[in-house]
Order: C-alpha cells, then sequence, then structure tokens
C-alpha cells in the first residue's frame, strides 16, 4: 500500500480549521483522488487551548512553528500564518532546508519573497504549491502556470480583493457612503478591524504580483505595482458612473512590453458590457488574454474558509500525486527581470471627479489646467452641493497619455478652489 503524504499545519485560524474539517469530511474521496491518503500528523498556532471547532487532540502539538518543518514524521508543511515576514518565511525556509514540501496561502510572502523561496524549492527538490494564495477557491494559478502554459499572455486583470468589491457593489446597489459600508463590512467579518490592506489596495497588490509572475515569465515584483485604494471614493462616484454606462471596480492589471513590465491596482470605470461589471459581493474574478487561448475568465469566492481551504486541499492532492514542476512556470534562474513600464507612456480615457468651491471662474480653472497640460475633455457635469462642501465637477477625457493627466492634476495641486482630494479613475475599453 502506498504510504500516506503527511502533513504538518501551521495556523489554525478559519483556513486552518477548515483545512482540518475538509480532509475529515471527504477523506475517503481525496484519498481516492489522490492516489494515497493524506494525514495531519502535527500542527501549531498560537493558542493551544482554543476551541476551533475540530478536533486537535489526535495531532502532535508544537509551539514553535518551525519545529514542524524538523519532523522526521513530516513530508509537507502547510503555511497559514501570514505575513511576508516573521514566523511564515522563517518556516518556509526551514521546510526547503530539510527537503520538505509547502504548501501556503501566503500571498504576502510570496509577493516579497517568491523569487527566493521558489529557486530554495527547486534546489530542494521539494515542492511549493500556493493555489490559495490568490482568489480562494478559485484554481487561477494552476490556470495560469499548467492551462494556459502554451500561450503568451498579453495580459492579466481582474478584481482580486472581496472586501473592496463587497463595498463597492453595496455602494452602487444601496446608494450608500463610503464610510457606512465600511462599517457594515467589519461587522460581517469581510473587512479587518484595520482595514488599511484591503481598502490601499495592497492586498490585491500582493496577488497581482504573484499573477503577473506566472502570465509573464518575470520574478514577481511587488515593489514596482502601483497602487491607488478606494478609501476616497464617493457614492457620487458610483452614481456618475452609473449614468455613464459604467460599473467602478478596484482591479488589478498587469501587462508585459516591449517598455517593460507594468503593474497597477486602481480604481477602474468598467463598462456593463464587460463580464467584470457584473462581479459582485465579496467575489474574485481574474482575466486573462492569451495569444491562441483568447480571453479567459476565472470567477469565484476569493476567501473564506471552505474556498481558502479547497485550494489547499487540492495542492496537497497534486503533491500526493506527484504533480510537482517549477513553482512559477518556469524555472527559477529564466524568469526575466523586467523594467519597470512607466504609467505615463500609457493611453487611455479618464474619470476625475473635483469638489470645488461654487464660484465663478473655478470650471475655466480646472479647463485651463486641462488644456496647458494637453488633456482633451470629452465630457464636464457639475452638481450640487455635496456633503463636504462645494459642489461636484466630474470629467470624461477623450484617450490620451496618463502622464497628461497627472501634469493636469499637478497643476491644480494646492488650488484654493478645491476641496478635498480628487479622484482620478481609469476607465477600462
Amino acid at each position: 500500500m502506498t504510504e500516506p503524504l503527511r502533513i504538518a499545519l501551521a495556523g489554525l485560524g478559519t483556513v486552518g480549521a477548515g483545512v482540518v474539517a475538509l480532509l475529515d469530511a471527504n477523506a475517503e474521496l481525496i484519498t481516492r483522488r489522490a492516489g494515497r491518503t493524506i494525514q495531519v500528523v502535527a500542527v501549531s498556532a498560537r493558542d493551544r487551548f482554543k476551541d476551533r471547532g475540530v478536533d486537535l487532540s489526535r495531532f502532535a502539538w508544537e509551539d514553535d512553528t518551525r519545529l514542524l518543518a524538523e519532523r522526521e514524521d513530516v513530508d509537507v508543511v502547510v503555511e497559514l500564518v501570514g505575513g511576508s515576514d516573521g514566523p511564515a518565511l522563517a518556516l518556509a525556509r526551514a521546510a526547503f532546508g530539510r527537503g520538505k514540501g509547502l504548501v501556503t496561502a501566503n500571498k504576502a510572502m510570496l509577493a516579497h519573497h517568491g523569487l527566493e523561496l521558489a529557486a530554495a524549492a527547486e534546489q530542494a527538490g521539494a515542492a511549493l504549491k500556493f493555489e490559495a494564495a490568490v482568489a480562494g477557491g478559485v484554481p487561477v494559478i494552476k490556470g495560469l502556470r499548467e492551462g494556459a502554459a502554451a500561450n503568451e499572455l498579453r495580459q492579466v486583470y481582474g478584481i482580486l480583493n472581496g472586501t473592496c468589491n463587497f463595498i463597492l457593489s453595496k455602494m452602487e446597489t444601496e446608494s450608500r457612503g463610503f464610510d457606512d459600508v465600511l462599517h457594515e463590512a467589519q461587522a460581517a467579518g469581510f473587512a479587518e478591524a484595520d482595514p488599511s490592506f484591503d481598502i490601499d489596495g495592497v492586498d490585491a497588490g500582493h496577488k497581482l504580483a504573484i499573477l503577473a509572475s506566472l502570465a509573464f515569465g518575470t520574478a514577481p515584483t511587488f515593489a514596482a505595482v502601483e497602487m491607488t485604494g478606494i478609501r476616497h471614493l464617493l457614492a457620487a462616484d458610483i452614481a456618475e458612473a452609473a449614468a455613464l454606462g459604467y460599473r467602478v471596480r478596484l482591479l488589478g492589471l498587469a501587462e508585459s512590453g516591449v517598455s517593460g513590465l507594468f503593474q497597477r491596482v486602481h480604481p477602474y470605470l468598467v463598462p456593463l458590457s464587460h463580464p467584470l461589471a457584473h462581479v459582485t459581493g465579496p467575489t474574485n474574478a481574474v482575466v486573462a488574454e492569451g495569444d491562441f487561448v483568447g480571453r479567459l475568465l476565472f470567477q469565484g469566492a476569493g476567501a473564506g474558509a471552505g474556498p481558502t481551504a479547497s485550494a489547499v486541499v487540492a495542492d496537497l492532492i497534486d503533491i500526493a500525486r506527484g504533480v510537482t514542476g517549477p513553482p512559477l512556470a518556469m524555472p527559477s534562474d529564466m524568469l526575466a527581470r523586467a523594467d519597470r513600464a512607466d504609467a505615463g507612456d500609457r493611453r487611455g480615457r479618464a474619470y476625475l471627479r473635483f469638489t470645488v468651491e461654487d464660484r465663478v471662474g473655478v470650471l475655466a480653472e480646472i479647463a485651463a489646467a486641462m488644456r496647458d497640460a494637453g488633456v482633451s475633455i470629452e465630457s464636464l457635469i457639475q452638481r450640487g452641493s455635496h456633503a463636504e462642501g462645494g459642489v461636484l465637477v466630474a470629467i470624461v477625457t477623450h484617450e490620451g497619455p496618463e502622464r497628461c493627466v497627472a501634469q493636469a492634476l499637478e497643476r491644480l495641486r494646492g488650488s484654493q478652489s478645491l476641496v478635498g482630494q480628487p479622484m482620478w479613475m481609469h476607465i477600462l475599453d
């Protein structure tokens, strides 16, 4: 009889407990699909005595997570601790140092240290799997790494943060303000007490760096990801987008071209004809454009105990089957070190929103700044008074270089006519 795949589990939060529950509930099915049993032998977490809804008494306990990698009865370590450095990174390095495989849901660690860890796994002849790190239970990592492996991918983009999509969907359907919906998301468990990583685009940036590496054969470069979140979005922006035939979505977008690798997380106006406009709630969706396969759409639950645990166990099944290969789709020494593409060279249309003083000459000042920067205005709409004081001015530009829009906003910086911070959203055409 084939020996079981013996795993150690670090981190027993909702996902870690979900992994144990899933291995218990679907044990027979998993064994048949994997060709052998997958057996938890040891676990580690901060609180040994917390009730997690699953029986942990049958497993050995290690107070120090790094000791999981030292155990002779462990083949694969599952890291669900989180954090780009600290215990998670120490455990990953220890696992590869002992020749053991690693399964992780840790997008921050991979975005910052993915190249190092991929090289360490290859040198050790060990597996590094991370399906759960991007889009929860949606098999987008496998889809890019294996399903689209024969294609040259031109672009990868999508909704990578369920918290932001939940907030935007609520603002859209219920005409509510950002702060109000954020508080509801926190109460419902969709947002952390400190939501900065989500609403400022950092979480999506981590995921985008991983997707870009897989899609374009480049080393993960999180430091090159441009990030703008949804913190300053108004209900009026949602309403204006709807009036123009768009919905607002926070997108992560990456492209590889002759000028280098472009990676950006930013609010976009998405046309109603695009499938991403209809992705609502805490759902993730990723689009990849290939030269032979065309458009691929991956969509599903991006977080939660069940979907994320499903992705973790799917990786374990692959390892049990002996399905490994280079973690980042090609050997780490073949990954390109791409230059950072200049966003200013990109061409497109933009939505700009200003809150301004209600007085003569303000529109002329804005129009002059646009003119002097070479920005052509397609439409300009002025609305009535706003809660912040002043009136709202919304502009849609004709297609042009992003550098010109940035220059126009810089010309208006510090203007006594503006109340609050302007909002710049790109239009996905």
